[in-house]
C-alpha cells in the first residue's frame, strides 16, 4: 500500500493550509490515519491520530485547538486541516495508516507516505 501526500507549501502566519493524504494498493481495511511532522535538526514527532473505530482522536498539545484531523472513507484518504498556522508549525509532514493489505494471508503494517513541506514565515 502506497501513501501520497499533497498541500504543502509557503505561508505567512495565521493563515491556513489543508494537507490530503490517498493510499492506494490492495488495501482490506485502514486501521487508523496518523500525521506526524519533522522539523529541521528535530525529531519526527506525532501530530494527530484518528483510529478507526474510536470516537477520540488524538492532537498533539502544540496543535490542539488549531488542527483538525479528518478522513474520507470511501476514498482513503485522510486530511490535516491547519489553521493559525505559526512559523513553529514549520515542517515536513507526513501520512501514516496503520493497514491491512488484502493479500493471503492478510498481512498488517504501517505505511509512510514521502512527505509534503509546510513553511510558515513572513
Amino acid at each position: 500500500v502506497q501513501l501520497m501526500e499533497s498541500g504543502g507549501g509557503l505561508v505567512q502566519p495565521g493563515e491556513s493550509l489543508k494537507l490530503s493524504c490517498v493510499a492506494s494498493g490492495s488495501i482490506l481495511i485502514i486501521n487508523a490515519w496518523s500525521w506526524y511532522r519533522q522539523a529541521p535538526g528535530e525529531q519526527r514527532e506525532l501530530v494527530a491520530e484518528i483510529p478507526m473505530g474510536r470516537n477520540t482522536n488524538y492532537y498533539a498539545d502544540s496543535v490542539k485547538g488549531r488542527f483538525t484531523i479528518s478522513r474520507d472513507v470511501a476514498n482513503n484518504t485522510a486530511y490535516l486541516q491547519m489553521d493559525s498556522l505559526k512559523p513553529e508549525d514549520t515542517a515536513v509532514y507526513f501520512c501514516s495508516a496503520d493497514v491491512t493489505e488484502d493479500r493471503v494471508p492478510p498481512e498488517r503494517y504501517d505505511s509512510w507516505g514521502q512527505g509534503t513541506r509546510v513553511t510558515v514565515s513572513t
